[in-house]
């Protein structure tokens, strides 16, 4: 049996009929940019988060930079973030001129270790980015006193964690800024690019707005040196549509997940993914360990079974940011992952017999 890493025709599927009239509309009207589907969209989404603000954007990696500058972030400012995050958490820093400083995660989870945040502040430290991986929140509530003590601004890194939750809420809404992507393999994802910043901070999302449209709030008038970041209207009918869909979609990965738990659970040399007590996982991704693991994947893909890695090099180790000098052996725990850590097939379509087909692959593949 083939299983797929990903299935994003079945999501488009359920939602086709719901948004097709909408985007006819859309081209008989030209009513592209901006609008009332966006207005709703951010609307809603911030009900969804439990915000007060939420600024529709063209991307992840914009949202991220907007972030960053409506927290004060300026040029040899330092960002402190995960070594194993996607480039775009660093990438976002860089083009402001800011200084992404890398510290290892923990080795159960995999995320952001709050001990070494701590033991990376200098004065020239101006944010905290815990990144919410895999699909399950990180520590910010051990993490907020830190940048407290220092003075700092938290902006979470929401992009894989849309519906997730800690005991102090939804991912997005656990600090004073948060940027997400809506890349289409997200939770909650759109049918291009597409990006949110969320922010309780009326000031903030007022800035975060203008810098998006040029550092325009009125045309013609430029108060800041900003960007062209605006969400689209055709992206956010899809982000509507799926958004009345996300937490049955979220459910659905959980009961994978618990058939993944029991399917897993015995075989010897895969070790299995766990829950951060507290967190309400979304499973964006479904990551486990396994030694060797180049071979087993591609023996898992040759049984036709769709897998990928998250990530297999460190941000900090790749060419990209060798400007910054370090050298293999800085984030040991997250160095260690990224050689061993499997991505399996993950999304709410996902049968039951295509897990159990998966299991016995992997099960044959480490033997």
């Amino acid at each position: 049996m083939n299983v797929p890493f990903l299935d994003l025709a079945a999501q488009q599927a359920e939602v086709a009929e719901e948004i097709l009239p909408v985007w006819r509309r859309q081209l008989e009207t030209a009513g592209f940019i901006g609008g009332a589907e966006v207005e709703a969209f951010e609307r809603e989404y911030a009900d969804y988060i439990g915000v007060r603000h939420v600024v529709g954007v063209s991307n992840g990696t914009d949202a991220l930079e907007l972030a960053y500058r409506a927290a004060g972030v300026r040029a040899g400012d330092e960002v402190i973030m995960p070594a194993n995050t996607f480039i775009a958490t660093a990438e976002a820093a860089s083009r402001i001129g800011a200084v992404p400083v890398f510290v290892d995660v923990d080795d159960e989870h995999l995320l952001i270790d709050p001990d070494a945040v701590e033991a990376a502040i200098t004065p020239r430290t101006r944010v905290i980015v815990p990144v919410h991986l895999f699909g399950q929140t990180a520590e910010v509530e051990r993490i907020a006193p830190i940048a407290e003590r220092h003075g700092l601004v938290i902006v979470e890194d929401a992009a894989q964690s849309q519906g997730a939750t800690s005991r102090q809420g939804r991912a997005g809404s656990l600090a004073r800024i948060a940027a997400t992507s809506f890349y289409p393999g997200k939770n909650l994802g759109a049918a291009g690019d597409a990006g949110a910043v969320m922010t309780d901070d009326a000031d903030a999302a007022a800035l975060i707005r203008t810098l998006a449209a040029h550092g325009s709030a009125v045309k013609y008038v430029h108060d800041h040196i900003g960007m062209n970041a605006r969400l689209d209207a055709v992206q956010a009918t899809v982000l509507r549509a799926k958004l009345r869909r996300l937490d049955g979609w979220n459910a659905a990965r959980r009961e994978a997940a618990a058939r993944y738990a029991d399917l897993l659970g015995d075989i010897e040399g895969v070790r299995p993914p766990s829950v951060r007590p507290g967190n309400e996982d979304v499973w964006h991704l479904y990551v486990v360990r396994v030694e060797d693991r180049d071979r087993v994947m591609a023996e898992l893909a040759a049984a036709g079974i769709g897998v990928g890695i998250h990530y297999p090099t460190v941000v900090p180790l790749t060419q990209a940011y060798a400007g910054l000098g370090h050298r293999a052996g800085q984030f040991p725990v997250a160095e260690a992952a990224a050689a061993r850590i499997l991505s399996l097939p993950m999304f709410p379509h996902l049968r039951p017999d295509q897990q159990e087909a998966v299991a016995a692959a992997l099960r044959a593949a480490v033997a």
